[in-house]
């Protein structure tokens, strides 16, 4: 049973970061948490795509899109790669596609928006580096908690 966002806050605020970016929740699940891993990618999705195909353990991956809208780092067969590879959410700071599609799979997704572009697929970014996004540090293996309310980081 995932915590709710708010009293998690309330009981360990000064151990947490809030995440002041408004995503939107697109997946099928609204609350989701685990541990961190990461993808810093602009516009190309092959390493977004390589690591949702890895076993996820309940991980959550955290995506620096750099905030681009300008074309989609998730779409629905990658999303449904991730709920077979046992991942518990994607947090995406950028764009996703099919948002219906991924609205019916049993994964937490948030995201800047959508775009039905897609992106390149040349591995152009890195993998479990420490990301910032919005001020706020994600760094891999620390534990992030999603819902409704927001996004909350492990300092």
């Amino acid at each position: 049973m995932t915590i709710a966002t708010a009293d998690l806050f309330d009981e360990r605020g000064d151990e947490l970061d809030s995440l002041g970016i408004q995503l939107q929740d697109i997946g099928g699940r609204t609350a989701f948490d685990g541990p961190i891993r990461t993808v810093r990618c602009h516009r190309d999705n092959a390493l977004v795509k390589a690591t949702l195909a890895t076993p996820g353990e309940g991980a959550v991956l955290v995506v620096d899109g750099g905030g681009s809208l300008e074309s989609a780092l998730v779409g629905d067969l990658i999303a449904a790669s991730a709920v077979a590879a046992g991942w518990s959410g994607v947090i995406v700071y950028g764009a996703i596609r099919d948002r219906e599609a991924i609205g019916g799979l049993d994964l937490g997704v948030k995201a800047l928006g959508s775009n039905p572009r897609k992106s390149a697929k040349d591995g152009v970014g890195e993998v479990d580096v420490a990301v910032e996004i919005g001020g706020v540090a994600f760094a891999p293996g620390k534990h992030v908690w999603a819902d409704a309310d927001g996004v909350l980081v492990e300092r």
